[in-house]
């Protein structure tokens, strides 16, 4: 067992670096969530996998034992978990979490649900945005922008309170809530 504090590697390389079907699509996952870069798609992937893995052992669970209510209460505490933290929708059930694609846990990033809300113009000024400070959940700061927002709290995500663009009248942030018009950017 190595040093506890020490962090580790939390997610896998592509086994085949050179493939050129993978890396036009992590590179169209890049661009559309305004990753720095593709270790962050790694990181998603290896992330789904660990429920993927999770929802197999939970069949083959099934298929083994004779005791349904163990693999009931592993099911719905496996299913519950993934719907509060935003990756299945309400009736979801085992075979939705063996359809997990990368999308879906690149859509529950701060990064990205501050860009959907309209609090920044692109993902990438969304991810400046949560850097510098500028984003708070629930009143408290965060400056990661991979953070994993879960359901509740997603309704909290607004800007800090010392932030200025806490102010409506902010030249970055009438630019911002500003309809654009065809064509004009």
């Amino acid at each position: 067992m190595g040093y506890p504090g020490k962090n580790h590697k939390s997610y896998q390389t592509p086994k085949r670096p050179f493939e050129k079907t993978r890396i036009e699509d992590e590179t169209r996952l890049v661009i559309e969530y305004g990753l720095r870069n593709k270790r962050e798609v790694w990181k998603a992937q290896s992330h789904l996998r660990k429920y993927r893995k999770a929802a197999r052992e939970l069949l083959a669970l099934m298929s083994s034992t004779t005791n349904q209510t163990v693999f009931e209460a592993k099911k719905s505490e496996l299913i519950s978990h993934m719907q509060r933290a935003g990756l299945l929708g309400p009736d979801a059930d085992i075979d939705n979490v063996l359809a997990l694609k990368t999308p879906a846990q690149l859509e529950r990033r701060l990064q990205t649900l501050v860009y959907r809300k309209g609090l920044a113009r692109s993902p990438k000024q969304a991810r400046q945005l949560v850097t510098h400070g500028h984003i708070a959940i629930g009143g408290r700061r965060v400056t990661i922008p991979g953070y994993h927002v879960t359901r509740g709290e997603e309704t909290t995500i607004s800007y800090a309170g010392k932030s200025p663009f806490v102010d409506a009248a902010h030249a970055e942030r009438t630019r911002i809530t500003k309809p654009t018009g065809a064509g004009v950017n």
